[in-house]
């Protein structure tokens, strides 16, 4: 059964339905780990679905704090999409060349700014595409328009928090990566990171969410996966990767579970495992 829930996750054929509506608003979001050598400002500049516009989460960022694409300061995100002609009383719609990886992220950020009618596309743009909708290759024409910022911090935890809540037992921590990431027993794909997962931490590789075609898993078997991988979905879950963008389907898959208790550890294992202060576990 297909996802129609504008504040979550919409289909193909629900956006193919409502492209054309006045205050619709589609972001390609595409972003790659650097062993995928994809470049997804040139793939956006090659086709993208009409009136697309491309949501730079390397740029739209803090970028002052030495990790990649941490959580912008606020003005920064309101000028940013404002330029790109997203404003109050908008539907956004988010996509990424992966079928699901990055889009999550940014549907995150904006639910963090105070966003609510904001939906990942489901399957993303290889689904677009494998079902012979229209792309074009022209960014659209933005126009300005009016936005209001309303953060929302218990969306996102930093590493201080992260450690009070190992400390206290007050949440879960879990981590999208991949199994053999979490034990250690993988190299990190960016250098000088260690290897291993924070102490006490609970793996759900992001994976196990999707089908084989990028599209969610259904809600009995997105319950079934977080169960198997020991998460109770009657405690706060803070959901951590390895840079804050696939911690972000967790946080999805959260909200389609009705699950209202969820943040991302922004800073993710980019900051804890290049912290020689941080515990960490292998195995």
């Amino acid at each position: 059964m297909a996802y129609e829930d504008p504040t979550t996750v919409v289909s193909t054929s629900w956006l193919a339905a409502h492209l054309r509506d006045p205050d619709m608003r589609v972001l390609d979001a595409s972003w790659y780990l650097p062993d995928a050598r994809r470049d997804p400002m040139a793939e956006y500049r090659a086709a993208h679905i009409p009136g697309a516009r491309f949501f730079d989460i390397d740029e739209i960022a803090d970028t002052e704090c030495g990790l990649p694409h941490m959580v912008p300061p606020s003005e920064k995100f309101a000028s940013r999409v404002r330029s790109m002609g997203i404003g109050d009383g908008h539907q956004v719609v988010v996509y990424d060349g992966a079928g699901l990886f990055s889009a999550a992220r940014v549907w995150w950020l904006f639910r963090l700014m105070g966003f609510r009618d904001v939906a990942i596309l489901d399957g993303g743009f290889p689904k677009w595409r494998a079902e012979g909708r229209p792309v074009e290759d022209l960014p659209p024409v933005a126009k300005a328009r009016h936005v209001t910022v309303r953060r929302q911090e218990h969306l996102v935890k930093t590493a201080a928090q992260v450690r009070t809540a190992l400390l206290e037992g007050s949440a879960q921590i879990v981590d999208a990566r991949s199994p053999a990431r979490f034990r250690g027993e993988e190299p990190e794909p960016r250098p000088g990171l260690r290897a291993g997962h924070i102490p006490g931490s609970l793996n759900l590789f992001f994976g196990s969410l999707l089908n084989g075609d990028g599209t969610l898993r259904s809600r009995p078997e997105l319950k079934s996966a977080f169960a198997e991988a020991g998460v109770s979905l009657g405690r706060p879950v803070i959901s951590t990767c390895g840079s804050g963008v696939t911690a972000a389907i967790i946080d999805l898959a959260l909200e389609l579970l009705g699950h209202g208790r969820h943040a991302v550890y922004d800073g993710s294992w980019s900051e804890w495992g290049a912290d020689p202060n941080s515990d960490i576990e292998t195995g």
